[in-house]
C-alpha cells in the first residue's frame, strides 16, 4: 500500500503475519463464561473451586517484557487484569507479540490476586478475535475535541467511560417513559414515516420522491394527524416515540433527525394533560435521578411543587405596558419596532406574538412552567377556549428557559380544522416556510367524528438533556447531525 503511514503499516504486518502464522485474525465466535462484572463479584467461589473462566473484551493496556506479560479486557460490564507467561501458554504465548492496543481477545484461565489486591485472570489459551488496524486514541483518554467525539462516537464510547454510562442513562429514559403510559393503558403504535402531506407542527420539512408513485413525499415533522386518526378509529389512548425530521438549522438543543414521544387521550383536556405531566416529570426525575430536585445548567429544577399555570400575554402585555392580543398586524409592527424586534420574516399576528413572547417571556421561565390559552393563530390544531374566543386551549411546558411540550385540547370540529388550515395555506403563499397545507384526508376522517381529546408531543432528546444535566442536544444522540468533512 502507497504512502501508508508507518503507524498504520506497522499493524498491518502484523495481521500479515497472523496469517502466514494460520491464525484466523477475524473468527466467527467466541465461548465466553463470564463477563468481568461477574468474574469479580464471584471471585472467591471461581478462586476457591479453582475454575476456569473465559472472558472475551478489546485490550486496553499492555505491558511488560520477555515471557510475561500484564494487560486488561474490557468488555461490556466493565475491565479485568491478565496475566500471561510463557511458560503457562507454551506455543500460544507468540500470539502476544502480535496484538496492539485496541484489538479483541478471548482468554481462558484460572483466577488469582496480585499482591496489590487486584482481581487478574492467569491465562492458559488467548484467542485473537478481532485485529485492530487502527490504533485508538492516544494514551486511551484522550480523545477530548467535541467535534471529533460527535464525529466518531464509538471512540468517544471507548475513550470515555462516562459517555458509555450516559446513553445506558438515555436508554432507561425512553422505557421509563414506556413503562408510565402503559401503565395507565396507553397503547404504543406505529405511523408514516413517508407522508404525502406533511402537518402537526410548525416545520419545513424534508422532501423525497417515490419513484414507482412518480410522486414527492415528506419525512414526517409530526406524528401528530396519524394518531388522532387512530382516535377516531376508536382507540382512546395511544402513544408513539419515534424519529420526526424537520428541515431547520442545528444548535445545542435542535438536531434535523431527533426522537419524539406523542400521545393521544381521548374525553380529556388540556387541563387534565397538565395533572397527568406534573406526575410524568415527577416520575422521571425520582427514576432516572433520584430526586425531585434535578440540576441542569446554571439550575436547580424543583419538581417537587406545583407547577406555575401562566397566561401566555401575561408577562409579554407587562413589558409592553398594554393588552395586544387585540392589535392589528400593523399595531404589532409599530410596538415591534419600538422594542427593536426584527420584524423583516413575521408573516401573520401569530408570527409577531411568537417575537414578542421568545424576547420577553421565554428566557425568564426557570421553574416548570405551563404557559397556556395561546393565540389562536399560533395553534391551528387545539380547540378554541371556551371562554376567550380569541385564544386556543393551548399550553406548553417550559423549565430553565426552554420549552419540553406542547399539548392541546384537540380541535375536533371539523368545519373548524378546514377553516384554520385554509388560513395557514394563505400564509404558505405568503412565503410561510413553516405553516400548515390544507390535509383533505385529514379532515374527510375527522367528519367521521372525533371524540373530545388532549394531546401532548415532546422531543425526548430534549428531556433526555433535562434529566443527565447535558448542555448540547448532540451529547445524548449517538449520532448527531454533522457537516461533512472536507
Amino acid at each position: 500500500m502507497e504512502n501508508t503511514p508507518e503507524f498504520l503499516q506497522h499493524r498491518l504486518d502484523k495481521l500479515k503475519a497472523l496469517r502466514e502464522m494460520g491464525i484466523n485474525p477475524f473468527p466467527y465466535r467466541y465461548d465466553r463464561t463470564h463477563s468481568s462484572a461477574e468474574i469479580i463479584s464471584n471471585y472467591n467461589k471461581l478462586a476457591d473451586a479453582q475454575a476456569k473462566v473465559s472472558l472475551a473484551g478489546r485490550l486496553i493496556s499492555l505491558r511488560g517484557h520477555g515471557k510475561t506479560l500484564f494487560g486488561h479486557l474490557m468488555d461490556n460490564a466493565g475491565k479485568i487484569q491478565i496475566y500471561a507467561r510463557a511458560d503457562d501458554m507454551g506455543d500460544g504465548f507468540q500470539l502476544f507479540k502480535k496484538l496492539d492496543i485496541g484489538d479483541f481477545l478471548g482468554v481462558e484461565g484460572t483466577l488469582f490476586t496480585t499482591k496489590t489486591g487486584e482481581i487478574t485472570i492467569r491465562v492458559e489459551k488467548a484467542t485473537l478475535l478481532a485485529k485492530s488496524i487502527r490504533p485508538l486514541p492516544e494514551k486511551w483518554h484522550g480523545l477530548q475535541d467535541k467535534e471529533l467525539r460527535y464525529r466518531h462516537r464509538y471512540l468517544d464510547l471507548i475513550a470515555n467511560s462516562e459517555i458509555k454510562e450516559l446513553f445506558i442513562k438515555r436508554a432507561k429514559i425512553n422505557k421509563e417513559i414506556r413503562e408510565f403510559l402503559d401503565q395507565r393503558g396507553f397503547l404504543e403504535v406505529e405511523t408514516p414515516v413517508l407522508q404525502p402531506i406533511y402537518g402537526g407542527a410548525a416545520a419545513k420539512p424534508f422532501v423525497t420522491h417515490h419513484n414507482a408513485l412518480d410522486i414527492d413525499l415528506y419525512l414526517r415533522i409530526a406524528d401528530e394527524l396519524y394518531l388522532k386518526r387512530l382516535i377516531i378509529g376508536g382507540f382512546e389512548k395511544v402513544y408513539e416515540m419515534a424519529k420526526d425530521f424537520r428541515n431547520e438549522g442545528m444548535d445545542k438543543y435542535h438536531n434535523p433527525e431527533f426522537t419524539m414521544l406523542e400521545f393521544y387521550w381521548a374525553y380529556a383536556d388540556y387541563n387534565d394533560l397538565m395533572e397527568m405531566l406534573e406526575e410524568l416529570y415527577r416520575y422521571l426525575a425520582q427514576k432516572i435521578v433520584g430526586a425531585l430536585q434535578v440540576p441542569f445548567g446554571d439550575f436547580m429544577i424543583d419538581f417537587s411543587k406545583p407547577f406555575t399555570r401562566q397566561p401566555y400575554f401575561q408577562g409579554i402585555n407587562e413589558v409592553c405596558g398594554q393588552d395586544i392580543s387585540g392589535l392589528s398586524e400593523e399595531e404589532l409592527a409599530k410596538l415591534a419596532a419600538k422594542f427593536e424586534i426584527d420584524i423583516s420574516k413575521l408573516k401573520g399576528r401569530g408570527d409577531y406574538f411568537n417575537a414578542f413572547f421568545e424576547k420577553f417571556v421565554e428566557p425568564n421561565l426557570i421553574q416548570p412552567t405551563f404557559l397556556k390559552d395561546f393565540p389562536i393563530e399560533l395553534s391551528p390544531l387545539a380547540k378554541v377556549h371556551r371562554e376567550h374566543p380569541c385564544l386556543a386551549e393551548r399550553f406548553e411546558l417550559f423549565i430553565a428557559g426552554f420549552e419540553f411540550g406542547n399539548a392541546f385540547s384537540e380541535l375536533n370540529d371539523p368545519d373548524d380544522q378546514r377553516a384554520r388550515m385554509a388560513q395557514q395555506s394563505a400564509l404558505i403563499e405568503r412565503g410561510h416556510e413553516e405553516a400548515h397545507p390544507v390535509d383533505e384526508d385529514f379532515i374527510f376522517a375527522m367528519e367521521h367524528g372525533m371524540p373530545p381529546t388532549a394531546g401532548y408531543g415532546i422531543g425526548v432528546d430534549r428531556l433526555a438533556m433535562l434529566l443527565t444535566n447535558s448542555s448540547s442536544i448532540r451529547d445524548i444522540i449517538l449520532f448527531p447531525t454533522m457537516k461533512p468533512e472536507e
